[in-house]
């Protein structure tokens, strides 16, 4: 604001620049002389921490005279004009701000501006430094928004201080994340058409074949409880799936290039519209998509609704499994004959013979009524998922028959953030973390943090009259 305000570049350093700077410099050397009367030999490490210790000492100091000489007019401004109704105003008083950031802490004198007509009072010099409201700034709430996705709260504020010498608490890391993870929506924390497109090309081979798209979906369990008071009790907890998809691309080497990753505590409408969104930014002519799953029913309908032309395979584990509790079930009495029937019939399956393992199980004498039902079960389920368990053609043309890559997502973005010893979550916060961690996983970090920063400045540059002057 201020047609008479300029930001000056640093070319020639100008002698109270200078000044500025060592004198910060040498009140950091006075403290270190006081240091070394006391510990004359310091080892490396003693050093360091002395450093460390008076590191941000220098570099606040540094940071504000740079912030004098890069925008003196701003930092001195006598007028400006109203954004609103453009008249001109004079400044009635510079009003301080402490500011906390990775280089320190230190005080901002800042021109306070006021239009009596439109009730309306700012900082010009907060806006074109893009100053957070909070007292700890943005590149501390990125950094600290990382830390807290990765790790609980407490051992997030802690280890945030240890390294940087900054103290934060860890309903700062708390609070923080949670406000960040507001602008982690699905359509910014899914990599754009773009970046997919780059990640496709750079794992196409030479000979013209597309790469393999795997798309899997899967749920994580996932402890939770209801929300409550502080200091009432919570009532017990239950466990929740964590819904969520993986896409990613196999090179050559069947070596997994990621594409994204979504996990949230969700019903299936809302994972079919995060779905959507994927699907949407997937050149499907320029890969082969497989979709892989277990045999929820939710999983298959939500994928093939946004990839109908894609090949289909069952979890081959998943699959197995089934088999396996049958043949203990109707061979209890021998363990041997148990593995070769399954292990037969698993082979019959691979060669595309579900429906001949079909009739061979209708004409079965179960041994018991669990046997029996579990017979039943075993044939339902091939009747429905039959035609998505020919793993030998699958295995020759290059398709993966397992879902490991879903799984592991599971594991890395849910399971060890959130499965953590005597750890229970409202679905909020879960959902929080979640979005975050997905960003981390799928490269969206910045991406997700950069319109937060921006959706906080228009929200507090939105030009709106204040209550009182």
């Amino acid at each position: 604001m201020g047609a008479a305000c300029q930001v000056l570049p640093i070319r020639n350093i100008d002698k109270e620049y200078r000044a500025m700077v060592h004198k910060a410099v040498d009140e950091v050397l006075d403290k270190l002389e006081v240091a070394f009367e006391e510990n004359p030999s310091p080892t490396l490490k003693e050093l360091s921490g002395l450093f460390q210790e008076h590191r941000c000492t220098f570099l606040s100091a540094s940071m504000k005279a740079t912030i004098a000489r890069l925008f003196p007019s701003y930092v001195e401004q006598l007028v400006t004009r109203c954004p609103c109704c453009d008249k001109l105003l004079h400044r009635k008083r510079f009003e301080p701000k402490e500011v906390s950031t990775l280089q320190g802490n230190f005080v901002l004198q800042r021109p306070y501006f006021y239009c009596a007509k439109c009730r309306l009072g700012f900082h010009p010099l907060d806006e074109i430094l893009h100053l957070a409201e909070e007292f700890h700034q943005h590149d501390i709430q990125e950094c600290v928004t990382d830390m807290a996705a990765r790790m609980p709260y407490r051992e997030a504020a802690e280890v945030f201080q240890r390294v940087t010498g900054i103290p934060v608490g860890n309903h700062c890391a708390h609070n923080t994340l949670n406000t960040v993870a507001e602008s982690a929506s699905v359509d910014r924390v899914i990599p754009d058409a773009i970046e997919i497109q780059k990640r496709i090309a750079k794992v196409t081979d030479t000979t013209g074949q597309l790469p393999i798209l795997a798309v899997c979906t899967d749920g994580a369990h996932t402890p939770t409880r209801a929300r409550a008071p502080r200091g009432a009790k919570r009532g017990k907890g239950s466990w929740q799936e964590a819904k969520g998809f993986r896409l990613y691309l196999l090179d050559a080497n069947d070596r997994i290039c990621h594409i994204a990753s979504w996990h949230q505590i969700q019903d299936r409408e809302t994972i079919g519209k995060a779905l959507q969104v994927a699907a949407s930014r997937i050149p499907q002519d320029k890969v082969r998509v497989v979709l892989l799953g277990d045999g929820a029913s939710w999983v298959w309908n939500a994928m093939v609704e946004h990839f109908p032309q894609a090949r289909q395979i069952l979890d081959f584990y998943h699959a197995f499994e089934h088999l396996f509790t049958v043949a203990k079930l109707q061979y209890a009495d021998n363990e041997e004959r148990s593995h070769e029937w399954a292990e037969a019939t698993m082979i019959r399956l691979c060669e595309g013979g579900y429906r001949r393992v079909m009739a061979n199980l209708r004409l079965m004498k179960p041994r018991s009524t669990q046997a029996e039902q579990e017979i039943n079960k075993l044939i339902n389920y091939l009747d429905t998922h039959g035609t998505k368990m020919n793993y030998g053609v699958c295995l020759a043309q290059g398709y993966p028959i397992g879902s490991g890559g879903i799984e592991s997502a599971n594991k890395f973005i849910c399971h060890t953030r959130l499965k953590r010893s005597g750890a229970w979550w409202v679905d909020e916060m879960a959902n929080a973390v979640l979005r975050i961690r997905c960003a981390q996983y799928n490269g969206t970090f910045d991406t997700v943090f950069n319109h937060y920063m921006k959706a906080r400045f228009d929200k507090n540059h939105d030009t709106q009259p204040l209550q009182n002057e």
